[in-house]
């Protein structure tokens, strides 16, 4: 489903080019879950925006192969209609446009992208209430400016809803547990393996420490570190981590 080759990334700060990715590589097939962790400045966040296509990050070397597709030489808006979908550790607020009618025509729009046949009002009132109640919204909720006023756990559910309404073949998640309380914790790890626990699916979460991964089972639990995946296992390795911190198993994969 995605393959990483030997990418290579820069972020752009201060009219100064910094690399950041230094040659990673990454594998994801369909049915998996792969969970990307490291310390601050590793690159996994810079890893989530640039398969994202967000501005300010420059590819200078590598490919990424999605679904037999050149994801970099696509448009971010054509990523997202080929079935990516990014997760941002802090959502944006957009004040003056309802959360339900912003979902309604990033729905369509995905659709139009691919050939389909846009939702009608009824139809997708229908799918936005069966992927809100996954995540114990209310519906009067979204109609309410995109996260304006939410807390975080709400913003991070919302941001749930529209993964489910947009129905992604991969979702990249990057921090979705920064800020939640125990229960908001609990209820997006259930709404992450309600809508994308699939063979035809996968997730790569980005994220700092376990306790999401008590939630969402991972296959796969990949170290990041100055750039590159310096190490790989099973869910044993982020249960390690979380005992010893990065520096040992970062300095150990460098003896």
């Amino acid at each position: 489903m995605l393959k990483i080759d030997n990418l290579q990334a820069n972020v752009a700060a201060a009219d100064v080019n910094r690399p950041i990715l230094k040659g990673l590589s990454l594998t994801i097939n369909p049915g998996e879950i792969h969970a990307i962790m490291g310390p601050n400045g590793a690159g996994k966040s810079t890893l989530g925006y640039t398969l994202g296509g967000r501005p300010g990050y420059e590819v200078t070397g590598g490919s990424v192969d999605f679904m037999g597709q050149d994801l970099l030489d696509l448009e971010p808006h054509e990523r997202a209609a080929a079935g990516l979908f990014l997760g941002f550790q802090y959502p944006v607020e957009i004040p003056g446009v309802s959360f339900v009618q912003f979902l309604r025509e990033a729905a369509n729009a995905q659709r139009k992208g691919r050939g389909e046949e846009p939702l009608s009002g009824g139809e997708f009132l229908k799918l936005a209430r069966e992927k809100a109640g996954l995540l114990r919204m209310d519906m009067d909720m979204l109609k309410r400016p995109v996260n304006v006023g939410f807390s975080g756990g709400e913003k991070k559910r919302a941001e749930m809803v529209q993964m489910g309404i947009l129905d992604p073949k991969l979702a990249i998640l990057d921090e979705t547990d920064s800020g939640l309380d125990i229960d908001a914790l609990r209820i997006c790890g259930e709404g992450i393996n309600a809508i994308m626990r699939a063979p035809d699916k996968a997730v790569l979460l980005i994220t700092h420490y376990q306790r999401l991964l008590d939630y969402v089972k991972p296959d796969f639990v990949h170290v990041l570190a100055a750039g590159r995946i310096v190490k790989t296992g099973g869910p044993d390795l982020a249960l390690r981590l979380e005992e010893e911190g990065y520096e040992a198993v970062v300095q150990e994969t460098a003896a």
